[in-house]
C-alpha cells in the first residue's frame, strides 16, 4: 500500500495552490484596504466587498476544492448550486422574517 499523494484524483498541483493562495490574499487585502481607509462611499464599499467575496468564493472553489476536475464534476457542480440556493433562501428568508417581526412589534 502506497502513501503517495501524487496519484490521488482531485488534488491540484503546487503551482495551482500557490496561485490560489496569492489570489486569496489579494482578494482579502483589497476589500480590507477599501473599508479601513474609506476609499469609497458606503454603498459602493458594500458592493465592492460583496464582489470581492464572490470572487474569493470562486477562487476557493476552483483552486482548493477542485469542483470541476473530478469525473463526477457535473454532480459536484449541481450539489454546489443546490447548497448555494438553500443558503440564499435561508439567509434572505431569515432577514425577511426578522424585518417583519421588527416592523410588526414596533409601536405605531
Amino acid at each position: 500500500m502506497s502513501n503517495n499523494h501524487d496519484n490521488v484524483a482531485g488534488h491540484g498541483s503546487l503551482k495551482s495552490y500557490i496561485i490560489g493562495f496569492i489570489l486569496s490574499i489579494i482578494l482579502t487585502l483589497v476589500p480590507y484596504h477599501l473599508v479601513v481607509n474609506h476609499v469609497l462611499g458606503i454603498e459602493h464599499t458594500y458592493l465592492a466587498v460583496l464582489g470581492f467575496a464572490i470572487l474569493q468564493f470562486l477562487v476557493q472553489v476552483l483552486f482548493f476544492l477542485h469542483i470541476a476536475e473530478d469525473k463526477n464534476a457535473k454532480a459536484n457542480v449541481m450539489a454546489l448550486i443546490f447548497t448555494i440556493v438553500v443558503l440564499v433562501i435561508l439567509v434572505f428568508g431569515s432577514m425577511w422574517i426578522m424585518y417583519n417581526l421588527d416592523y410588526n412589534m414596533m409601536e405605531h
